[in-house]
């Protein structure tokens, strides 16, 4: 199953162009299995979302795109979030004491918001983005690496804030999940893998 795993929706991404309706249509098109709102500092979405998966019956999962003072952080499985900027490692153990999960979002990009070298210094991050749609190929590669090195889940996710972008990288999770509960259990069960849409069909990236 196939997953974006970091999405953007206008309603709460200022810079973003998309309506979440159009998120899942496009997503259905390509053949994604459940999308993942993750506006920037913000989970206003949440109960809206959970009204629209229902009527659609299409799963939609809704966390976070924290913006640590050292770089953003996307969350799943919390309910409290800071209303101000918070250290990389605060929020981090923020999001464990609720149970929850959470991957450094484009770690190398060059745009100051990746955790970069403090990946090495955090405690308790889940995973690392190792492939996203809006980031250098360069970025990403070096990402792997990192996962590779410090034993973190691989994740890939699209960040889509135009229709064009949605759905361009994804997860491939090695279930179905249909419900937030079984999201979550399948992101702590591990067994992840980045993939990229190309031709029509999701590839998934065998990091090395």
């Amino acid at each position: 199953m196939f997953v974006d795993t970091h999405m953007h929706e206008m309603t709460c991404s200022k810079d973003s162009f998309l309506k979440l309706e159009e998120m899942v249509e496009i997503a259905r098109e390509k053949g994604l299995g459940a999308i993942c709102i993750t506006d920037h500092d913000d989970m206003g979405l949440k109960e809206y979302a959970a009204e629209y998966s229902k009527k659609t019956g299409f799963p939609i999962f809704v966390g976070i795109e924290f913006f640590s003072l050292q770089g953003d952080i996307i969350a799943f499985g919390i309910e409290e979030y800071p209303d101000e900027r918070i250290s990389a490692q605060d929020f981090i153990d923020l999001v464990k004491a609720q149970g929850g999960f959470c991957f450094a979002a484009h770690p190398f990009r060059n745009n100051r918001r990746g955790l970069e070298e403090h990946l090495r210094e955090v405690k308790g991050l889940d995973g690392l983005e190792v492939l996203n749609g809006s980031t250098s190929v360069e970025a990403c590669q070096k990402a792997a690496r990192y996962a590779q090195e410090l034993g973190l889940c691989t994740m890939g996710s699209s960040d889509c804030h135009v229709p064009e972008k949605v759905g361009v990288c994804a997860t491939w999770f090695p279930e179905e999940v249909k419900t937030m509960e079984e999201f979550m259990q399948a992101l702590k069960k591990g067994g992840m893998k980045p993939a990229y849409y190309e031709e029509g069909a999701y590839h998934i990236l065998e990091v090395q």
